[in-house]
């Protein structure tokens, strides 16, 4: 897997979350003022604060998930992974055992291919361990796995961003004989866990197809049945959704659509649609999933329901008929 070689700032602990971006690189900051979302006839402004505050209504969340409950789109990386990590202790609260959080690294504004691959990698792992320290406390740094989709990003990841700390770090598939060909060894999970394990993240196993069969063995041997929490960041797991990869060629990835991704609550979400009727798919946990579309003032809500749609009916239904 091809891994950035551009310099990386070392990740320190953080009172307040910032991302830090080597000399010369493009800060991924956006200067709003004030910001504008409008859902079911309601406006609300932001406040200039960028400690990503929940703006709760006094409606209870016992009725439905998510009455009463509106988060803003964030202005920046900082407010983004605030709100990740609040809606990841929401779920967490909630008893939720499989989580989803993806966004996209190159700008907020950004889709999946705007930054090259291995950049787009180095960003979410810098990214990662951000919302390990804001979300992880320390007593519990020694009891989470992060799993990379092979040993060489774990040796980078030592050597770089996640150098010095008490996180374990590990690994979901290994090379074998005909890497070149884009064949790797998966890693039996139960040879990497441990009984002292509590959480699980998973860095981006999208480029090989076989990271995400190992994250389902993973879920299975290791989180069915007892009260680990596995979380899988940046996964791409839109393209597994959206039938990317035919059945008859990958029949075991597209069985995920069955056995795996129904068990997932996505507790934070970003899609950006571009074009002239553009717009982004949002969602922070437990709040709905909410289709926003960027003006001169912020962003307005076209669209909101409990369940999420699909990118199709997103972009063919949604966007145009606003």
């Amino acid at each position: 897997m091809p891994l950035s070689t551009s310099p990386t700032a070392p990740a320190l602990p953080f009172s307040s979350p910032s991302h830090s971006k080597p000399k010369g690189s493009c800060q991924r900051w956006f200067s709003i003022k004030k910001e504008v979302n409008v859902c079911s006839g309601r406006i609300h402004f932001n406040r200039k604060s960028r400690n990503g505050d929940f703006a709760i209504n006094s409606a209870s969340r016992e009725s439905s998930p998510s009455v009463g409950f509106d988060v803003q789109f964030p202005k920046d990386y900082a407010e983004l992974l605030q709100q990740a990590k609040e809606a990841t202790e929401l779920a967490v609260k909630d008893n939720r055992q499989l989580m989803e959080i993806e966004f996209p690294t190159a700008g907020l504004g950004s889709v999946p291919g705007d930054g090259e691959g291995g950049i787009e990698m180095t960003e979410s792992m810098e990214l990662i361990r951000e919302f390990c320290d804001l979300f992880i406390t320390p007593e519990k740094a020694t009891r989470t796995r992060i799993f990379f989709p092979e040993a060489k990003e774990v040796q980078f990841a030592r050597n770089s961003v996640f150098g010095g700390v008490s996180f374990k770090l590990d690994y979901l598939t290994k090379p074998s004989f005909f890497e070149d060909f884009g064949f790797v060894e998966k890693v039996k999970m139960a040879d990497r866990v441990k009984p002292e394990d509590e959480l699980f993240l998973v860095a981006y196993p999208y480029f090989n197809v076989s990271e995400m069969l190992v994250v389902e063995e993973l879920y299975k041997e290791a989180v069915v049945s007892t009260s680990r929490k596995l979380i899988i960041f940046n996964g791409e797991l839109d393209r597994i959704r959206s039938g990317y990869y035919p059945p008859f060629f990958y029949p075991k990835l597209a069985a995920l659509n069955k056995t795996l991704l129904p068990k997932m609550e996505t507790v934070y979400y970003i899609h950006n649609f571009k074009g002239h009727k553009g717009g982004v798919l949002f969602r922070c946990y437990p709040g709905p999933w909410k289709v926003l579309r960027r003006t001169r003032k912020g962003y307005i809500c076209l669209h909101q329901q409990d369940l999420m749609p699909s990118l199709k009916e997103v972009a063919l239904d949604i966007l145009p008929s606003a």
